[in-house]
């Protein structure tokens, strides 16, 4: 992962835009972007992530940082997929204000000029809602509409289109969000941990011009696991202990349940269901235990600096 860098003051308002062999379109998108942060007259910068295209999507990128001092190029070695180069974006980013977009032109840049005025307004967290998509109905809208419904009631957190890449964050609200694996999809939901306010509101969506879509229905089953793990996060965030203990109580009670059982019966069968049962419910406990030590200190110890202190001893 390798940055080119060409501006030095930190400019207001950072487009992140993540780049996967999109080579016929990365000319006409830089353009677009950069025509409306003029018009928009405030300081800002372009990182463009390539995700490891194949084509010459990177060698256009940084033919164009000579043509727009306002641009940066972050490169991978190898596609690692959408939310690391997202993540790469956000780290690399210098901006007051992050604005992330999808690279196919799908997403419209015109739209960034109402995200900065709602951010403005107070907002933190600013999602696109594309309400007029413009994709296929079986292998892109029908499960997107399922899935946003399930995020929705599963996280709590109402908004109707989770994978519109188009949004707008203040820098200190999304750079304390830990994104990985493919969790750019429930960035609202993970930003409401550290507490933020949030607005949906209409974007355009515009056919894909070029190329083909990267993304089909073999997403369906990472969203899944990334939304049990996202319920797991939000259900212990505050208090773990009290989580993984419900179920070392119910574990323990089966297993003394078990163990009167066999005691009257003479079961072997039973003495081993109890047995079972008391391990489990230790192991429940210890996982409690010891995300309780994550959660309350893990962020006040700095490791890498006590082992470089121990190092220089």
């Amino acid at each position: 992962m390798r940055p080119m860098e060409n501006a030095k003051s930190k400019p207001r308002v950072s487009v992140i835009v993540p780049l996967f062999n999109e080579e016929e379109c990365i000319g006409l998108l830089v353009d677009k972007i950069f025509h409306e942060m003029r018009t928009l007259a405030c300081s800002f910068e372009v990182v463009l992530v390539d995700d490891g295209s194949s084509d010459d999507t990177l060698v256009l990128a940084r033919a164009l940082v000579a043509q727009n001092p306002e641009l940066r190029v972050v490169s991978f070695r190898r596609n690692y997929g959408q939310t690391p180069a997202m993540a790469a974006g956000i780290d690399y980013a210098r901006g007051q204000i992050l604005v992330t977009m999808d690279g196919d032109l799908q997403n419209d840049p015109a739209d960034i000029g109402a995200f900065l005025n709602k951010i403005d307004e107070g907002y933190d967290l600013v999602v696109g809602w594309r309400h007029k998509r413009q994709d296929k109905l079986f292998s892109r809208k029908i499960p997107s509409i399922v899935a946003n419904k399930l995020i929705a009631h599963t996280t709590g957190v109402p908004i109707k289109d989770n994978g519109c890449s188009l949004k707008a964050y203040r820098a200190d609200v999304i750079k304390r969000v830990p994104l990985y694996a493919e969790m750019h999809r429930f960035i609202p939901a993970m930003s409401s941990m550290v507490g933020i306010k949030l607005h949906e509101m209409k974007v355009r969506h515009h056919p894909r011009q070029f190329g083909e879509s990267k993304y089909g229905l073999s997403r369906i089953y990472k969203v899944a696991l990334d939304l049990l793990a996202i319920k797991t996060i939000l259900s212990t965030i505050s208090k773990p202990l009290h989580y993984f203990g419900k179920f070392a109580i119910v574990f323990a009670l089966v297993g003394v349940v078990a163990t009167l059982f066999s005691v009257s019966q003479n079961s072997m069968i039973a003495f081993s269901i109890s047995t079972l049962c008391f391990v489990s419910a230790l192991i429940w406990l210890f996982w409690g235990i010891l995300c309780e030590l994550l959660v309350h200190t893990g962020d006040k110890l700095d490791f890498t600096k006590l082992s470089r202190s121990r190092a220089g001893q």
